[in-house]
C-alpha cells in the first residue's frame, strides 16, 4: 500500500492514484475539460500522452466521449469541477454511461463550500443526490489524502462507475498505509455510547473529530464515523451505531434532499428508528468567501457540530 503522505494537495493524491493505476493497466485513459492545471492532470498527460484527452470546455461532450471509449474496452477517468460533473453532465451520465452500462470514473473537484472564491454558481450541494439516482454508480468522499489515494484505486478495481468527490487544494492525513481502508466500509474513529456523529469528507470529518473532543470534556461520549463511501452505504455499521447510541447526527457538505442524511434516515426508518439531527446547507445557495468564512456562515464548525449533538441529546 503506497504512502500517500508524499502528496501536498488532494489533487496530487487522486491524480497520483490514477497515474499509478495507468502504469499497471493499459485500459486506463484520462479526459479533462480544460481544467488540467487545476487538478494536475497535466502529470498524467506527461506520463501517458497518448492516453490523455483534453475535451475543452464541453463537459457533456466529454462524458459522451468517455462512454464511447468505455464501449471500446477502455476505462476512462474524467475530471471537471463538481458543479459541472453533476449538473451540466447529467443527461449524458444517466443515459450514455448509466443506461448503457459503461464504466466511467468521474472526479468532481471542489464540492460544496470548498469551491470558496468561485462562489455559489460553482458550489454543488446536490451532486450526491444526482449521482444517487443513477443505478450502479459508486460514490466516495474520502476525508484525507491516504484514503483518497486508496479508494480511487479501489473504485477502479470494483469495475463499476464512480463519482469521486474531493477538494483540490490543501490536504490532511489521519490514516497511514497500515490502516485498513475498504471501499463500502466506514471507519469508526471513536466509539462513544451517547451519540453518533456520521460525517463525510475532510471538512466534516475533521469538524466531527474536534466536536467529539469538546463533547468529551462535558461528559458526552460520541462515536465518530468517517463515512468515506456514500454508496454503497455501510448498513451494518449504521445499524450498529444506531443501536449503540440511539442518537445520530449526520454532517454533510451538501443539501439534505437526496443527500447522505436523508439516505441514512430512510434506511433506519424501516429497520431501527432513532432520534436524528442533520447538519447541511439547508435551502440555501452558495456564496463567495474563504473556507473559514463559509464554514462559519453555514455552521460547518466543530463548535456547531458539538452544539447540535448536545441539542439532539436533550
Amino acid at each position: 500500500m503506497k504512502d500517500a503522505h508524499v502528496y501536498s494537495h488532494y489533487r496530487d493524491a487522486v491524480i497520483g492514484a490514477v497515474i499509478d493505476l495507468a502504469a499497471e493497466h493499459k485500459d486506463i485513459v484520462f479526459l479533462d475539460a480544460d481544467l488540467s492545471s487545476c487538478i494536475g492532470s497535466t502529470n498524467f498527460q506527461k506520463a501517458y500522452p497518448d492516453r490523455f484527452f483534453n475535451c475543452g470546455i464541453a463537459e457533456a461532450n466529454m462524458v459522451g466521449v468517455a462512454a464511447g471509449l468505455s464501449s471500446m474496452g477502455f476505462t476512462p477517468f474524467i475530471h471537471t469541477f463538481g458543479c459541472f460533473a453533476s449538473r451540466r453532465d447529467y443527461d449524458q451520465l444517466f443515459i450514455s454511461v448509466g443506461y448503457t452500462h459503461q464504466t466511467v470514473h468521474v472526479i468532481g473537484s471542489d464540492p460544496g463550500i470548498t469551491a470558496q472564491y468561485n462562489g455559489g454558481t460553482h458550489m454543488p450541494f446536490e451532486d450526491i443526490a444526482l449521482f444517487r439516482q443513477i443505478p450502479g454508480f459508486t460514490i466516495i468522499e474520502p476525508s484525507d489524502g491516504q484514503s483518497l489515494y486508496e479508494l480511487t484505486r479501489q473504485v477502479y478495481a470494483s469495475g463499476k462507475s464512480s463519482y469521486i468527490r474531493t477538494p483540490r487544494k490543501g490536504i490532511e492525513f489521519r490514516y497511514t498505509p497500515e490502516d485498513k481502508i475498504v471501499l463500502g466500509k466506514g471507519i469508526e474513529l471513536s466509539d462513544g455510547q451517547d451519540v453518533a456523529i456520521i460525517a463525510t469528507g475532510s471538512l466534516m470529518v475533521s469538524g466531527a473529530v474536534a466536536a467529539a473532543d469538546a463533547l468529551k470534556e462535558k461528559g458526552i461520549n460520541a462515536t465518530v464515523i468517517d463515512l468515506h463511501t456514500v454508496r454503497p452505504l455501510d448498513t451494518d455499521l449504521i445499524e450498529k451505531v444506531a443501536s449503540r447510541t440511539g442518537h445520530i447526527l449526520v454532517c454533510e457538505n451538501g443539501r439534505y434532499a437526496g443527500g447522505i442524511g436523508e439516505m441514512i434516515a430512510g434506511y433506519l426508518a424501516e429497520r431501527n428508528p432513532v432520534r436524528m439531527s442533520f447538519l447541511n446547507v439547508g435551502e440555501r445557495f452558495g456564496e463567495v468567501g474563504n473556507l473559514k468564512y463559509l464554514s462559519d456562515t453555514f455552521g460547518f464548525t466543530a463548535e456547531n457540530i458539538a452544539r447540535k449533538a448536545e441539542a439532539l441529546l436533550k
